[in-house]
């Protein structure tokens, strides 16, 4: 894939020239937030998710940077798993709420992250896709654990607005790499997921707090 191969080289050299190599990296890394360009459609049906809200949702979610990866227009699925695929399994899922911890039925969660081997698919929609939180906030996908490519901790990309929100654009984060994840300069310890297993499968967690517009 033409930009696929862009995806470590690029971000690797940045990395490598210490200060400069920072700055050159946040360039690649892309400081824009692209718009989201799906209507709002009101909530999505029940997904009866049963998740109970945090009891404080001050401050709100950090923002980080887009990447240079972003594909908009993306399907509109819970499940982004691909035939063949070799990654572990894992269910990210979790609420959107205001600062006062209110859910906000009907957000777009856009979400996308490299394979199992750490690259991006920049010609198709390969775990890649949106959907909408149901009248509870909530937001289910079934995907792998991403891979890591140089310079990178395993990461989701993501970005989440609701129709009187500001828009959400960050990162997710694995717990359980600590090594990897101090070896990153973008990392933060607030944007880490809620990890466990069941059921076969990784089970992640992160509840996003999002600005009023």
């Amino acid at each position: 894939m033409s930009k696929g191969g862009i995806t470590r080289r690029s971000v690797a050299a940045g990395l490598a020239v210490g200060v400069a190599g920072t700055a050159a990296t946040l360039f690649l890394a892309g400081a824009r937030s692209t718009p989201l360009g799906y209507d709002f459609r009101g909530p999505a049906a029940d997904r009866g998710l049963g998740l109970a809200p945090p009891s404080n949702c001050t401050p709100g979610t950090i923002g980080q940077t887009e990447g240079p990866y972003y594909t908009p227009s993306t399907p509109r699925r819970a499940d982004l798993r691909e035939p063949g695929s070799g990654g572990e399994p894992l269910v990210l899922q979790g609420l959107v709420l205001t600062p006062d911890c209110r859910p906000v039925p009907g957000a777009v969660v856009d979400l996308w992250h490299c394979d199992e081997r750490g690259r991006y698919d920049n010609s198709g929609f390969r775990y890649r896709g949106h959907q909408f939180a149901d009248s509870a906030g909530a937001f289910r996908f079934e995907t792998i654990r991403p891979g890591h490519y140089t310079g990178r901790t395993p990461h989701f990309h993501i970005k989440v607005q609701g129709a009187r929100t500001r828009l959400l654009t960050t990162q997710l984060y694995f717990p359980d790499l600590d090594e990897a994840n101090r070896r990153d300069f973008i990392y933060r310890q607030g944007l880490a997921m809620r990890l466990g297993r069941a059921g076969g499968a990784w089970r992640a967690r992160f509840d996003f707090v999002l600005a009023p517009a």
